[in-house]
């Protein structure tokens, strides 16, 4: 497989990875301009309680798409072992701009969701 330089290729891309972790995952959002996914069962998210605890969001912007992605920032120590194509792309606490996708950057954000899946299913967030 090679890189993904195309915008809505990524986009669709980290969606798919994301609706791949049904029934764990619901799809809160799905609009052109953004696709949010979160728990299903009802939890608490601070002091609030929510129906479905915020997991990730997918925004398309116009020179790169944005994946916040919640378990890093819930759990950092559990993806301190990120690699630096996965680091570079990271700014801030939980927010990736991605550019570009390479085979190996994408089984990476692959495995960092089906991680955060298991640290959430194990906190009884998901």
């Amino acid at each position: 497989m090679a890189e993904i330089t195309d915008l809505q290729a990524i986009e669709n891309s980290l969606k798919e990875m994301l609706k791949a972790q049904a029934p764990h995952l619901q799809i809160r959002t799905d609009s052109p301009t953004n696709f949010e996914a979160a728990g299903t069962k009802p939890a608490m998210q601070g002091k609030q309680k929510v129906n479905g605890f915020y997991f990730a969001s997918v925004m398309p912007k116009p020179k790169d798409v944005r994946f916040y992605f919640f378990p890093i920032y819930t759990h950092p120590d559990a993806f301190s072992d990120i690699s630096d194509e996965f680091r570079k792309c990271l700014k801030g606490k939980s927010c990736f701009h991605i550019k570009k996708m390479s085979p190996g950057l994408k089984d990476e954000i692959e495995a960092a969701i089906q991680k955060g899946v298991e640290l959430y299913q194990k906190d009884d967030l998901i």
